[in-house]
């Protein structure tokens, strides 16, 4: 009876999710596999067309490097914050997430005035002697993912410090003891057991940048499309609703291709069961 009723509670939720979440995604979706009869062609032509091809590299490059910058400045900001103490980390946590209570607007104008011609990288670069004309920094790739590093790396800062939380600090201490300075223990000890929060924060950050509208429309402009920017463009200027749906369905594999992935990975590297045994 207890069983029957705690499945009873479900439904609500499930109803929910059907109503508002699988049901909008059929309707979107069918279209681009059944007009008069099944057919997967606007797919192939999507994958043939190289303006497209180019379009989706692009958008899985910069989603890619985002990921790698965002980890790599994060496990070390996240062992730092998860060792201080208390009071320090309250502190440190508030000033890492403090970029998400700002609009993504207002962070990505504020890139435009340190990325653009006239902003302060250029003026500094000017004034130091060391370029003779301002740089196009602005409207590039490598303005894409400044912009969304910023806006992803608190996730994975936040994800990292619960895991590290969680990590004894005798166990670095115990790997030192046995001959490994601090570096040595830290991959051999902390990184390891990082691995779960690592790839949860992996797949947040990389499901972020890979469908961003208003970073790459703001920062890298119709010169450096992307697949949001794209699907914008196919709906709103082209009135293309259908074309519109077959770029965010290849959104979607994509994304779960790549956290199939980032799962098998884990698998491999993850070595707490071998301790466990």
């Amino acid at each position: 009876m207890k069983k029957n009723s705690a499945y009873v509670l479900l439904v609500p939720g499930f109803v929910l999710l059907l109503l508002f979440l699988m049901l909008p995604l059929c309707a979107t979706l069918w279209p681009t596999v059944f007009s008069h009869e099944f057919s997967l062609n606007q797919y192939v032509n999507f994958f043939k067309d190289d303006y497209y091809l180019e379009i989706f590299y692009r958008t899985l490059k910069i989603s890619l490097i985002t990921t790698l910058v965002c980890t790599l400045l994060g496990l070390p900001t996240a062992y730092f914050i998860s060792r201080c103490s208390s009071k320090w980390k309250g502190l440190l946590i508030a000033i890492s997430i403090f970029p998400l209570l700002t609009n993504s607007v207002v962070r990505s104008f504020a890139w435009i005035n340190i990325l653009g011609k006239n902003g302060v990288i250029n003026q500094c670069l000017m004034n130091l002697g060391w370029i003779d004309e301002p740089m196009s920094l602005l409207y590039t790739e490598f303005a894409v993912i400044i912009g969304t590093v910023y806006l992803f790396l608190p996730i994975m800062i936040m994800t990292l410090v619960g895991v590290m939380d969680n990590i004894d600090n005798d166990m670095m201490e115990a790997a030192e003891s046995l001959g490994a300075n601090r570096f040595i223990a830290f991959m051999k000890v902390v990184l390891p057991m990082s691995v779960p929060g690592m790839i949860t924060g992996a797949v947040l950050v990389f499901t972020g940048s890979l469908t961003a509208y208003t970073t790459p429309q703001l920062l890298g402009g119709n010169k450096t499309l992307v697949l949001p920017t794209l699907i914008y463009q196919r709906a709103m200027s082209l009135n293309d609703w259908t074309g519109a749906s077959v770029i965010a369905a290849i959104m979607i594999i994509t994304t779960l291709i790549v956290m199939k992935g980032l799962n098998v990975i884990a698998a491999k590297v993850d070595k707490r069961g071998e301790l466990d045994a």
